[in-house]
């Protein structure tokens, strides 16, 4: 079979981010797993076993992704289709949405230390993430509904399908407002929570008594997160406005699925550095005393 470049590339993109994101996401989701266990369930752990399980219903779901790509064809069993689509996309908005939750959680706990150890609670913290689910669940089942009962798998004339990639234009007239809901509502209002309380969080370390090279350390975390969510989120929601303006299924959608798979792999890296055992170490280290209280930068 010959493979043109941009199969090719797809390939090693998404065989490269299966071989990293399975075993980083594990081990992330061990670690938190026996923090949970050690010291109890803290909104930093919940959040962080949530992003794990978004990651890794998307890492799950990339061999079919692959083979899709390979044969540019639906070659499995029609009713995969939702399912694959339902847990595809759960998983890019769930992320967006829970990086945002541990952000938000990370400035509180800079800018507010006491008054957010107090009320902090692991039920709490449970609550917002089945209301996170709810919101991104609620968007899927709205955009898997423009079937109106289809098999989500369309079969061209020559023979080839496509899963839930063609759509006419009365679909179209509802899943483009739909898609631009979701791209501000699940993406653009994220991403501006992020940006904000990051920046705050930098500007707020950048102006403590930590020694410059504390301060780097945490600019370098603090921004690698907000990097992580542009660089992975932005292509594909990007493609939400563009098929609105030109109302219309833009065709390099596909190829903007690319970065949003490699959040699998790059979120863990953040989330080891946001780690609490790493971030109490440097912080230790630091300030001479475990008690430093920009030691609930990683929300420990």
């Amino acid at each position: 079979m010959q493979l043109s470049t941009k199969i090719f590339v797809s390939l090693i993109v998404y065989s490269f981010t299966f071989l990293l994101g399975l075993p980083s996401n594990l081990l992330v989701m061990f670690m938190y797993i026996r923090k949970a266990r050690k010291r109890g369930a803290t909104p930093n752990v919940i959040y962080a076993l949530n992003l794990c399980l978004a990651n890794l219903a998307l890492v799950a779901w990339l061999p079919v992704k692959a083979l899709e790509t390979i044969h540019q064809n639906w070659a499995l069993p029609l009713f995969l289709c939702p399912v694959y689509n339902f847990f595809l996309f759960s998983s890019i908005y769930g992320s967006c949405l829970f990086i945002t939750a541990v952000t938000v959680g990370r400035y509180l706990s800079i800018a507010f230390p006491i008054s957010y150890k107090l009320y902090r609670s692991g039920r709490i913290s449970c609550f917002i993430s089945a209301a996170l689910w709810a919101v991104v669940l609620l968007h899927l089942g709205l955009g898997l509904a423009v079937e109106d009962g289809g098999s989500f798998v369309y079969k061209s004339t020559s023979n080839m399908s496509a899963c839930f990639d063609n759509f006419t234009d009365d679909q179209l007239e509802f899943l483009l407002p739909l898609r631009l809901e979701m791209g501000i509502l699940l993406f653009l209002l994220p991403l501006a929570v992020t940006a904000s309380c990051t920046l705050r969080c930098v500007a707020l370390v950048w102006h403590s008594s930590l020694p410059a090279f504390g301060k780097r350390r945490v600019l370098a975390v603090a921004l690698s997160t907000l990097a992580v969510f542009v660089v992975c989120y932005a292509p594909y929601n990007i493609s939400h406005f563009v098929g609105f303006v030109l109302q219309k299924n833009v065709p390099w959608r596909t190829e903007a699925m690319l970065s949003s798979s490699c959040n699998v792999f790059l979120e863990p890296v953040v989330m080891l550095m946001l780690s609490p055992a790493t971030q109490r170490g440097l912080m230790g280290r630091l300030c001479g005393r475990p008690s430093c209280g920009l030691q609930s930068f990683c929300l420990s």
